[in-house]
C-alpha cells in the first residue's frame, strides 16, 4: 500500500512528457506521478526506485526522489516561512511548504523561527507539521548524570518546566526550579544532566555544578557592578525571586559568589546592597 508521508520502493511503469507514473507493481490502479524534475537522471521502465509521496498544492498525490529532513514519526528542526491566521507554513525543502495548524503549535511563533515537528496525516488526508512532540521522543539516550548535551526548546509548562528535545530526539525537562533565565520554545540550548530518570528521560539544568558555576557567577556580578557604576542593590537579604529575576541565578548561587568576591577583596556587602572595592 502507496502510504503519505513516508519513503518507499516503487515501480517505474510508464513515461509521459512531464514526468514517470509509479506504483507498487506492473498491475497497479494507484499509480503516482514523479515529476520529471524530481526524476534521477537515466531512469527506465521497470526501474524500482525509493521515494517520498507527498501531495502538490492541488491536493494530489505526489512522489519524489530527494531527501526530506522528516516523515511520519521522525523528528526535525524546520524555519517557519509564513504565519497565516489559521497555522504557519514550514520550509521542509518541497514545492508546497507544511503546513502547521495553530491548534499543533505549542507556542506563538514567527517567521525565521525554527521549531521542532514531526509529521501526520490529518482527517483530510493531508501532510501536516506538529510541535506536539513529546509521545514520540526517545528516552533510550546514551547519557548520564552530569554529561553536557545540547538540545531545543519545543514547549514551556508554567508547571513544570521547559520541555527539551536533546539531540532533537531524548525527551528532558529543565524543571521550574532550575529556570533561572527567560527560554522560548525553539531555543537552542546547552544544558548539563542532573538525573536520569527510571524511565529513562532526562533533568537538565542550564548551569554547572555550583563549585564551577560560582566563578561564572562572580564574574557576571562583577561585570553588573561596573555597568552600574559599583553598586547593586542586592544582598544576603534580597528576596530570592528578585535574584532569579534580575540575575538569573538562585539565591544560594549568588551567596557564593558574593561571599568569593568579598573574601578575594574586590566587594564590600551592606545593609543596602555591594559596593566595589577595586
Amino acid at each position: 500500500m502507496i502510504e503519505l508521508g513516508r519513503y518507499q520502493i516503487l515501480k517505474v511503469l510508464r513515461r509521459t512528457g512531464f514526468g514517470f507514473y509509479l506504483g507498487e507493481d506492473t498491475g497497479s490502479r494507484h499509480q503516482i506521478l514523479l515529476p520529471k524534475r524530481d526524476a534521477p537522471e537515466g531512469l527506465n521502465i521497470d526501474d524500482e526506485l525509493e521515494v517520498f509521496v507527498y501531495k502538490d498544492s492541488e491536493d494530489r498525490e505526489i512522489a519524489t526522489a530527494a531527501k526530506v529532513p522528516v516523515t511520519i514519526g521522525g523528528l526535525a528542526v524546520l524555519r517557519v516561512k509564513e504565519v497565516s491566521s489559521i497555522g504557519a507554513f514550514l520550509d521542509w525543502g518541497l514545492m508546497k511548504d507544511l503546513f502547521l495548524p495553530y491548534k499543533e503549535q505549542t507556542a506563538r511563533i514567527a517567521a525565521g523561527d525554527e521549531v521542532l515537528v514531526t509529521l501526520y496525516v490529518d482527517k483530510s488526508s493531508r501532510l501536516c507539521a506538529t510541535m506536539k512532540v513529546y509521545d514520540i521522543l526517545s528516552s533510550n539516550s546514551p547519557y548520564k548524570k552530569d554529561d553536557a548535551v545540547e538540545g531545543i526548546v519545543y514547549e514551556i509548562i508554567d508547571a513544570f518546566g521547559a520541555f527539551v528535545a536533546v539531540d532533537n530526539k531524548y525527551s528532558a525537562l529543565i524543571p521550574v526550579k532550575e529556570l533561572y533565565k527567560p527560554l522560548k520554545v525553539g531555543e537552542k540550548i546547552s544544558a548539563r544532566i542532573i538525573n536520569v530518570r527510571e524511565d529513562g528521560k532526562l533533568t537538565l539544568s542550564l548551569r554547572a555544578k555550583s563549585y564551577l558555576q560560582m566563578d561564572n557567577d562572580s564574574e557576571i556580578i562583577l561585570k553588573l557592578l561596573k555597568e552600574a557604576g559599583g553598586f547593586l542593590p542586592y544582598n544576603d537579604s534580597t528576596n530570592a525571586e528578585i535574584i532569579k529575576t534580575d540575575l538569573h541565578m538562585s539565591k544560594n548561587a549568588f551567596k557564593r559568589a558574593i561571599g568569593k568576591l568579598y573574601k578575594n577583596g574586590a566587594i564590600t556587602i551592606t545593609d543596602d546592597g555591594i559596593r566595589l572595592l577595586k
